[in-house]
């Protein structure tokens, strides 16, 4: 479902990722995890082509997603591409990024309306439903800022899954939330783990989330992987060095 192959990300001469080779199969939940500055957002970025690669190509549901075939050879994607690639991914904030100016309601449905064609009635439909799943199916005619912060993150996830994404990426998406907030996200995205067949990559420091739904955990230092392991090998006995020194500091802050 993703392939990076041999990509390099630079800022400036500052490289972030290092020829990275990684590959995630349909339907799994893939949770990065490492220090900050170790190049997980910036991968997630350039899923959601915010960030071009420098080098390298990047694969999604077996099509190049930065890159398009002309003539016999590749080059950079067009917008038209890029829009269409756009669709098949959805992505969660560490910020809610919701429309202040409008309704729960409207926030999920404006974009399956613009960007799929869809009917007003159809997208309600399904927003609402999405809702109901959600916990806040209560909450259609609220607006933004009368929710909690663990509410306005159920309505971005929400807000994802609404675009019948084929890949879920998820940003540190407990990071702003008070810790009383966290448990009610969790749990949505566990469901969404165990009850659909989207494939997730997930960047987060919660440790235990990660080895609850994950299926696997890739440890990223300095823009590569150093090791990856389905979770109960990854935090029981990992193998590298440097994976023991995060998570022993990592699990001594959380306490």
């Amino acid at each position: 479902m993703i392939r990076f192959d041999r990509v390099v990300k630079k800022f400036g001469d500052h490289v972030v990722l290092r020829e990275l080779d990684f590959t995630v199969k349909p339907g799994e939940f893939v949770t990065l995890i490492g220090p900050s500055g170790s190049g997980k957002t910036t991968i997630l970025r350039l899923l959601m082509t915010l960030e071009r690669v420098n080098e390298g190509t990047i694969e999604v549901c077996g099509e190049y997603l930065s890159h398009m075939e002309r003539g016999g050879k590749l080059v950079p994607a067009d917008e038209k591409h890029l829009r269409r690639m756009r669709k098949r991914i959805g992505m969660v904030f560490q910020q809610f990024n919701l429309f202040p100016n409008m309704s729960v309601l409207q926030n999920i449905t404006e974009a399956p309306i613009r960007a799929l064609g869809m009917s007003k009635a159809e997208a309600g439909e399904r927003a609402r439903d999405l809702l109901d799943k959600v916990g806040l199916g209560d909450k259609v005619d609220a607006h933004p800022m009368q929710l909690s912060g663990g509410q306005q993150q159920r309505v971005a996830i929400a807000r994802a899954l609404a675009m019948e994404p084929d890949v879920m990426l998820l940003d540190e998406v407990t990071s702003a939330l008070d810790p009383e907030l966290v448990a009610g996200v969790l749990k949505v995205l566990r469901d969404i783990a165990e009850k659909t067949d989207i494939t997730c990559l997930c960047v987060t420091h919660e440790m235990q989330f990660a080895k609850d739904v994950s299926d696997r955990v890739m440890m990223f230092d300095q823009g590569q992987v150093i090791e990856d392991a389905p979770p109960e090998k990854l935090f029981t006995s990992p193998e590298h060095e440097r994976t023991r020194e995060f998570l022993h500091a990592v699990i001594d802050r959380a306490v």
